[in-house]
This record gives C-alpha cells, sequence and structure tokens, in this order.
C-alpha cells in the first residue's frame, strides 16, 4: 500500500474541523482575534459534551486558509463548510450542532465560494 491508496471507503475521520491559527500583522488575521486559544478551547470542550464517536472527530489548527476577510474562520470536511465565530459559545455551537447533530450552522456559514 503506498501513499494514498485506502483498504475501504471510510474516512479515518468523520469529521475534521480546521481552526485558522495564521497570524498577520494586522487586525483581521485569525490568530490576531484570538483563534489559536479559541481552536485548543474548541478540542477540550469537545472531550467534554457528550458526542458520539468522539474519536472519529479532530480539531485541527490550521495555517492560512485564505479567508481574511470574514476572519477567525474554521472549516469542517468532508462536508466543506465554512464558519465564521467571534466567541467560544460560537466554537461551541459549531462543534454541537455541525458535528453532535449534523446541522450547518446557518447564522455562522460564510460561502464556501468567492463570487
Amino acid at each position: 500500500m503506498c501513499g494514498f491508496e485506502q483498504e475501504d471507503d471510510v474516512a479515518y475521520y468523520e469529521k475534521h474541523i480546521f481552526v485558522c491559527i495564521n497570524r498577520r500583522n494586522n487586525s483581521r488575521s485569525c490568530a490576531g482575534n484570538g483563534s489559536d486559544q479559541m481552536q485548543e478551547h474548541a478540542k477540550k470542550r469537545s472531550r467534554q459534551m457528550d458526542l458520539a464517536n468522539l474519536d472519529k472527530i479532530r480539531i485541527n489548527k490550521s495555517g492560512c486558509l485564505g479567508r481574511c476577510e470574514h476572519g477567525p474562520v474554521a472549516v469542517v470536511y468532508p462536508d466543506g463548510v465554512w464558519y465564521a465565530y467571534r466567541t467560544r459559545e460560537d466554537l461551541e455551537e459549531i462543534i454541537a450542532e455541525h458535528i453532535g447533530n449534523n446541522r450547518i450552522v446557518e447564522r455562522l456559514k460564510i460561502p464556501a465560494y468567492k463570487d
């Protein structure tokens, strides 16, 4: 088996959240808005929530996701749903609703593609 082959069609993680923690020299960067601390909080909080298949969820730090105008941002894969959040509670809602209940949090969702 080499690099990209899989033995089956099941993804290793059911949901993978990437939280941008990139820091730029302006106030619009994700890390400039506390995303690094929020990513750590999201990981801890997801462990505290009663979510089924918690071992199938991953919340990772990410470099720049190229969505600075919305920052701070996170994206959930394999769904390809992008979110802009401002508070820890926003991230907790994304985890509880999108991950726990498989429902998109419309109020925090941002367009997946450029217009």
